[in-house]
């Protein structure tokens, strides 16, 4: 390619769009400072500090355990990135690194990858899918007309298309009768004591 060559029109405007796309299904910021998390934490076991001509080793008898932390780190960070379904367990896992890392690794990093490590594990945990867009009634010009019975009786909010965790329920009878399984609503009488036998 030289120099003369112009780029395609829009390839990174394009490119740009898709990664934007790509990180808006998945926690990639908590993947992120995650990952960032388990770098300080397992560099410094192993960092010399050079003070003039004085070198400072802070190799700690826990040099292994604290790279085998940092490397768990890393890996959680980029699952959370591959695999958004794991982000409760990554999150988690992130979490209790972190809190290990504090008497393990130079207190977790000299606090900076244990912080990092921290908040990127709370955001996988809070982490959730978004909705998609829901799409635009069709306007035709009629008023009220061809209106469903349901839609008219009030306002219900609809659960999110394939979010089972945020379904929510409806009053089975629409009647207006209580709907008492138990039996000791004081509509039919009974006063909430059951009898013992």
């Amino acid at each position: 390619m030289s120099a003369e060559t112009p780029a395609a029109p829009g390839q990174f405007t394009r490119r740009r769009l898709q990664f934007r796309a790509w990180r808006g299904t998945r926690p990639f910021w908590a993947g992120l400072f995650v990952m960032f998390g388990g770098v300080p934490i397992m560099y410094f076991p192993y960092a010399h500090l050079q003070l003039g001509h004085l070198t400072l080793a802070m190799s700690t008898t826990a040099g292994a355990g604290s790279l085998i932390i940092g490397v768990l780190l890393v890996v959680l960070g980029v699952s959370l990135w591959v695999q958004k379904h794991v982000r409760v367990f990554a999150g988690v896992a992130a979490i209790l690194l972190a809190l290990v890392s504090i008497p393990v690794s130079n207190f977790g990093g000299f606090v900076v990858g244990f912080l990092l490590a921290l908040i990127g594990g709370a955001m996988a945990v809070a982490w959730v899918p978004g909705a998609p867009p829901e799409a635009e009634p069709a306007r035709d010009g009629t008023a009220g007309a061809g209106v469903a019975p349901a839609a008219a009786a009030g306002p219900v909010a609809a659960p999110a298309a394939g979010d089972a965790d945020t379904t929510v329920l409806k009053p089975v009878d629409e009647v207006g009768e209580p709907n008492d399984l138990s039996g000791t609503s004081p509509a039919n009488g009974a006063n909430g004591r059951h009898s013992a036998g």
